[in-house]
């Protein structure tokens, strides 16, 4: 079994990112859009609120930890894995989990961001 992306097809900017992605390791990796998910598959609200990477053994890896691990398919991997490394984990973990509460209220929550 090869490792799952789930991402958020309808954002802009992980769309972006997953197309990115795909060029460099889309052999590798199973790209799923949650979108796509029927409503009794998976837990869509978690899968959307922050990114998750299920491994090819069935581990489920969330957040920055799972962003860190699919680059790790890339060249690029050696750079993110930095983001690992203490004080700097914790300052990332703390600016990515702001972003994504941000970013999923935006999307998904807030009536006033989407008029």
């Amino acid at each position: 079994m090869k490792p799952s992306l789930y991402f958020d097809g309808n954002c802009p900017l992980c769309s972006k990112e997953i197309n990115w992605l795909k060029k460099r390791c889309g052999q590798n990796i199973e790209f799923v859009d949650v979108h796509t998910l029927s409503d009794n598959e998976l837990d869509k609200e978690s899968l959307l609120k922050v990114l998750h990477l299920r491994n090819a053994d069935g581990v489920w890896v969330k957040g920055l930890d799972a962003t860190v691990a699919i680059w790790s398919y890339t060249p690029y991997g050696f750079l993110f894995k930095l983001l690992r490394v203490w004080p700097v984990s914790k300052i990332a973990d703390w600016l990515y989990e702001k972003w994504a509460a941000r970013r999923y209220e935006k999307r998904y929550v807030c009536q006033q961001c989407k008029i």
